[in-house]
């Protein structure tokens, strides 16, 4: 299933991208709603804007460009709108598409009190952060990566892993946001009914 490959309206190729904010409306703080975030990205000239649930989740279409470049155009936009800076990880719903089809836990046969995540990194990663990951006591839970992916296999609760957001951008040394696999699959599908 291809949900990149649509047309604007002027004959250009578009592609439907999702972009994932780290660490807002977490605790009270770097608080952003979400119809006013939807509203930028719009008044930024993007196409279909959705978002989804409150953790920070914008689906969107744009004409391709570079994603550090778009990246990079978020970003300083919402400084600007909200007045703090915020990390945002864009992947385009084809490389989402991916990360749901090549999860090395069988997501779908999870034991009771497990629960699966998935941290999508900002940058790759260096070998050295890759390896410190690979070494790292994570006790019983279990963590894979896959290129700008972590995959993490939570046995008891996620309230009390080593596997924190936090301790992936110490190991890795890359900022990241951690995203549940339920949200997943559901951007993952949203993402395809907006290129439909």
């Amino acid at each position: 299933m291809d949900v990149t490959g649509g047309r604007a309206s002027g004959g250009s190729e578009t592609t439907t991208y999702v972009a994932l904010l780290r660490g807002v409306n977490v605790g009270g703080h770097r608080l952003i709603k979400m119809p006013e975030l939807k509203r930028l990205f719009e008044t930024m000239g993007f196409g279909q804007v959705r978002t989804y649930i409150q953790s920070g989740n914008v689906i969107f279409t744009s004409a391709d460009e570079p994603l550090e470049l778009l990246r990079q155009r978020i970003e300083r936009e919402i400084a600007a709108r909200f007045g703090f800076p915020v990390t945002v990880v864009p992947r385009t719903a084809a490389e989402l598409e991916r990360v749901i089809a090549d999860c090395p836990f069988a997501a779908d046969a999870l034991a009771e009190g497990e629960s699966l995540y998935v941290a999508l990194l900002a940058d790759a990663p260096s070998p050295d952060g890759v390896e410190r990951l690979r070494a790292c006591d994570c006790g019983s839970d279990e963590a894979r990566i896959a290129g700008r992916e972590v995959y993490l296999l939570y046995r008891r609760s996620v309230r009390d892993t080593p596997l924190t957001n936090a301790f992936l951008e110490r190991t890795l040394g890359v900022a990241a946001t951690t995203r549940n696999w339920r949200t997943m699959q559901t951007l993952v599908g949203m993402a395809s009914a907006t290129e439909a």
